[in-house]
């Protein structure tokens, strides 16, 4: 069975890419086949990312490859454990199609209402589209060190229907290092860093298998 998980976002920035990598790195490291299918064609992010990993040497490699279109992704998804959609940065036919082919749909946004609004719409177009509200999750990324602005970004998102993940990706400059060495913030080499990113890869990994049982079920 291939677990399939989907990085959607409305906007730009908002952390996408980062989830996307933290989970192919520590899913490849546990021994799933693991690949990002990239559908962001004009920024290829994920495919860059990848390249300077081989590059760099880095264990475990990551497979990802640039599709223009969901339906030839998945032609590809069977060959995988796990297969990680990066989504272009904005909602679209293919956006709609990646996330109904998903196990479950994360949607990372930052404690600012000026992301939290763009992400919300995104799940309710999701919701009116035919994707269950149990499928999608937000998760905070890319967060300042506020308590009291995190706590209110959750109750912002509590009154929707979706879960909301444990734990926050805060904004770190040894966390942009890393991604552009071709490491996933999980292999930064600040210990203190390393553990709020494994709690983050760890909620979502716990979801999808949630999400991936309910549908067996």
């Amino acid at each position: 069975m291939t677990y399939k998980i989907a990085m959607v976002a409305q906007k730009g920035g908002v952390g996408k890419s980062t989830l996307a990598r933290i989970i192919a790195v520590e899913s490849a490291k546990g021994g799933l086949q693991t690949k990002i299918a990239d559908l962001d064609t004009q920024q290829t992010t994920s495919t860059n990312w990848a390249a300077r990993r081989a590059t760099n040497g880095l264990e475990p490699p990551i497979r990802a490859e640039a599709f223009r279109s969901v339906d030839v992704a998945l032609q590809d998804a069977l060959n995988f454990d796990l297969y990680i959609f990066d989504g272009a940065p904005h909602s679209s036919a293919e956006t709609q199609a990646a996330c109904r082919s998903a196990d479950m749909v994360v949607i990372p946004t930052s404690e600012g209402l000026d992301d939290l609004h763009p992400s919300v719409l995104l799940a309710n177009n999701l919701l009116k589209a035919g994707i269950p509200a149990n499928k999608v999750a937000f998760a905070l990324c890319i967060t300042s060190d506020s308590t009291r602005e995190i706590a209110n970004a959750r109750a912002y998102l509590a009154q929707t229907p979706y879960a909301v993940l444990d734990g926050e990706i805060p904004f770190r400059a040894a966390f942009k290092t890393a991604m552009d060495q071709g490491k996933a913030i999980t292999e930064t080499s600040f210990p203190t860093l390393r553990k709020r990113a494994d709690a983050m890869a760890q909620s979502i990994i716990d979801a999808v298998v949630a999400a991936a049982e309910r549908e067996v079920a």
